[in-house]
C-alpha cells in the first residue's frame, strides 16, 4: 500500500520478481543524491494519474551529480521498477572529424529491481470501509482480453 499523505490518493500493489541489490551482477552503489525519474508507458487517463501518483513520491530537484535514475516502465498493466546510475567513459580512439576522444555512456543498475501489479487505486487516504475506489482491478471480468491494457 502507497499512500500519498495528507489527502491521498492511495494505491495497493502486489509486488513481485523482487531481486535484491547484492545478487544482481556487477551491481553498483547508490549514494543519497536525489534521483532522476523516467516514467514510461502510461499513455492512458489512468497510467497519467498513476504515473503522476509515482512522480510525486520523489523530490522534484534531482541531483543530476549523483546520475542516478529511476525508472517505472509500464508494459502491460506491470510496472517494472529499476534504478540505475549512467556512467560516461572516454574511449582511447579519437574522433576523426573534431580530433577529440569519443565518450561512451553506459548503465550500471544499483538495484533492486522489482515488478508491480496495481490492485486498486483509492480516492483519499486509506479507507477500506467508506473510502472511494477510483479503478479496482477485476481479474474475472478484465483479464479476459489480452489486448486491452487499462494503465
Amino acid at each position: 500500500i502507497v499512500s500519498h499523505l495528507p489527502k491521498g490518493p492511495t494505491a495497493f500493489f502486489k509486488v513481485s520478481n523482487v531481486v535484491p541489490s547484492k545478487v544482481i551482477k556487477n551491481h553498483g552503489n547508490a549514494t543519497n543524491h536525489i534521483p532522476e525519474l523516467n516514467l514510461h508507458g502510461f499513455s492512458t487517463r489512468l497510467g497519467h494519474r498513476v504515473g503522476r501518483f509515482f512522480g510525486s513520491l520523489f523530490p522534484h530537484n534531482a541531483q543530476f551529480q549523483g546520475r542516478q535514475i529511476v525508472t517505472f516502465h509500464n508494459q502491460r498493466d506491470y510496472i517494472f521498477v529499476r534504478q540505475h546510475r549512467y556512467i560516461f567513459e572516454e574511449s582511447k580512439v579519437e574522433d576523426k572529424e573534431t580530433g577529440k576522444a569519443k565518450t561512451k555512456a553506459r548503465l550500471q543498475e544499483l538495484g533492486p529491481r522489482f515488478t508491480l501489479k496495481m490492485r486498486w487505486l483509492q480516492e483519499g487516504t486509506f479507507d477500506t470501509q467508506f473510502g472511494e475506489y477510483e479503478w479496482i482491478h477485476k481479474r474475472k471480468e478484465m483479464d479476459i482480453s489480452r489486448r486491452k491494457f487499462h494503465l
